[in-house]
């Protein structure tokens, strides 16, 4: 073993890595089982989709009103984030989360637990995500969704890494010829690249140039892979997002905020056929609404979400 193996190259108060592959996960939340919601009335379930991968989703469903029987409810399909490194679809913040997105926007949600790395490199969380979007419009996917879910009005969305995911499925859910997808929600969406963009910090890049090679170690050109890039060179038109409306949300100190910036101006510069738009929330960082989901801006992203998804 070389004599510097151990040798910290990344650390922050989530997670530290280390030189030898080794990986510290810091940040673990609670885990959650599922069930009632109290608050809410949300209920929810754990389906597995992958034995062998132990891929599997968490569904949640809202209280449903006696004048409301019968309807069916939009499909939203969700990526959490963490770096492609740490958290789970039955972790606090994304079950407590969730039961709330469930309940404001009167949708079914699927939340997909997909591998982490290192010991599942990408592409294993970017395959994962894309079979559960699979599974939740199939004919006969879950009962709770032939019953309640509208497979015809489907969503996705996701934070931070969770939103480099929804790129990610937006380019195969076209490049594969389905399935539909009305909308698509990036939360503080996690984008990189080698050099520093208008307004990107140098903390930004070096965050990037730590956290994606280590999730993803085949990575094309390193943290300019088109996946962590997708304006680089060579990458994917935009135009192909396999989806017909786009909302981009940042917030004003997040240390991704100038990416996403540009990926909502690549977007809405490109000759994609869809509707493109972009809320910032001034004097938050990043992912904020995870952390204080009861803060007044918290719920104002909460009410644009949920009128993206209620606009026809």
């Amino acid at each position: 073993m070389e004599p510097d193996a151990d040798e910290l190259v990344f650390d922050s108060s989530y997670l530290r890595i280390y030189k030898n592959g080794k990986v510290d996960r810091l940040h673990r939340p609670p885990l959650l089982a599922a069930g009632v919601d109290d608050a809410t009335g949300v209920v929810s379930k754990d389906v597995v989709l992958d034995d062998g991968t132990g891929l599997f989703v968490r569904v949640f469903l809202p209280k449903v009103q006696d004048q409301e029987l019968g309807k069916k409810l939009p499909v939203l399909v969700y990526f959490h984030g963490g770096g492609f490194i740490i958290e789970s679809a039955d972790s606090a913040t994304y079950h407590n989360y969730l039961n709330s997105v469930s309940a404001a926007a009167g949708v079914l949600v699927v939340s997909v637990d997909y591998r982490l790395a290192p010991e599942n490199p990408l592409p294993a969380g970017y395959d994962d995500s894309w079979a559960a979007l699979q599974w939740a419009v199939s004919a006969h996917a879950d009962d709770w969704i032939t019953e309640h879910g509208d497979t015809a009005r489907v969503f996705v969305a996701g934070d931070s890494a969770g939103g480099n995911i929804v790129h990610d499925v937006l380019l195969r859910a076209s490049s594969n010829k389905g399935p539909r997808i009305e909308g698509a929600i990036m939360l503080h969406p996690f984008f990189g690249g080698s050099t520093a963009i208008d307004g990107e910090s140098d903390e930004a890049v070096y965050i990037a140039s730590k956290v994606w090679p280590f999730a993803c170690p085949g990575a094309v050109n390193g943290v300019d892979d088109p996946r962590m890039n997708p304006t680089a060179p060579g990458a994917p038109a935009l135009e192909k997002l396999g989806c017909e409306r786009l909302l981009v949300c940042t917030a004003q100190e997040d240390w991704l905020v100038a990416r996403g910036r540009a990926y909502y101006g690549a977007v809405a510069a490109s000759a994609w056929r869809g509707s493109a738009a972009w809320h910032e929330t001034e004097g938050e960082g990043h992912v904020f609404f995870l952390r204080d989901p009861g803060c007044d801006k918290a719920k104002q992203l909460m009410d644009r979400a949920v009128a993206f998804i209620s606009a026809s």
